[in-house]
C-alpha cells in the first residue's frame, strides 16, 4: 500500500470509511483511551482541531484498549467522555486493536512507515518504556504501537511524515501540523 488513501476504516456504527475521503488534507490519526495518564492531550488536540480545520487539517481517533485497559467502555460511552470533558469534535472511529493478530491494519501501515524509536530521555519516559514494554510482550513481534496517544502525521499527500509518542511535547505535535499547513 502506498498511502493511508488506501485502507478502510469502521466509524463508531460500524460502518467503513474510506481514507480517501481525507484526501488533501494534513491528518493526524492517533490511538486513544479515555482512562489513560495521557488523556488530558485531548484538549491540545481538540485546540488544533478548532484553530486548524478551515484550513485542511483534521484529527482521526481510534479508542483502544489494549493498554492497561485504559479504554473499556462502549464507543458511545467514549464518545460522551470526550464531547462533555474535552469538547472534542474531530471524528472518532470504533474501537480498535493496534497490537497483535487482530491489530487494524492501518496502525501496522503506519507503525511500519514510522517504528517506534523511544519515549525519549527522563525518569518518567523510562518508567513507561518499563511499563509499555511488560504490557506489550504478549504481543511479540506485532506490538506495533507502544502506548496510547501515539500519534501519526499524514502529509496532505497521504505520506506518513512523522511520529510521536505519547511523551512527546505537545508544542512539538502542533509546530509540525503547523508547518504542514
Amino acid at each position: 500500500m502506498g498511502t493511508i488513501y488506501d485502507f478502510k476504516v469502521r466509524d463508531q456504527e460500524g460502518k467503513d470509511v474510506s481514507l480517501e475521503k481525507y484526501k488533501g488534507k494534513v491528518i493526524l490519526i492517533v490511538n486513544t483511551a479515555t482512562g489513560c495518564g495521557f488523556t488530558p492531550h485531548y484538549e491540545p488536540l481538540e485546540e488544533m482541531y478548532k484553530e486548524f480545520r478551515d484550513r485542511g487539517f483534521e484529527i482521526l481517533d481510534f479508542p483502544c484498549n489494549q493498554f492497561a485497559n485504559q479504554a473499556p467502555e462502549s464507543n458511545e460511552e467514549i464518545k460522551s467522555f470526550c464531547t462533555l470533558k474535552f469538547g472534542t469534535e474531530f471524528p472518532q472511529f470504533d474501537k480498535v486493536e493496534v497490537n497483535g493478530e487482530n491489530a487494524e491494519e492501518l496502525f501496522v501501515y503506519l507503525a511500519s512507515e514510522k517504528p517506534f524509536e523511544g519515549f525519549g530521555r527522563g525518569i518518567k519516559n523510562f518508567a513507561l518504556e518499563k511499563f509499555a514494554d511488560k504490557n506489550n510482550k504478549i504481543f511479540g513481534d506485532k506490538a506495533y504501537i507502544k502506548w496510547n496517544f501515539t500519534k501519526f502525521l499524514i502529509d496532505r499527500s497521504g505520506k506518513v511524515i512523522e511520529r510521536f509518542e505519547p511523551t512527546t511535547d505537545m508544542k512539538k505535535v502542533r509546530e509540525a501540523v503547523e508547518a504542514q499547513l
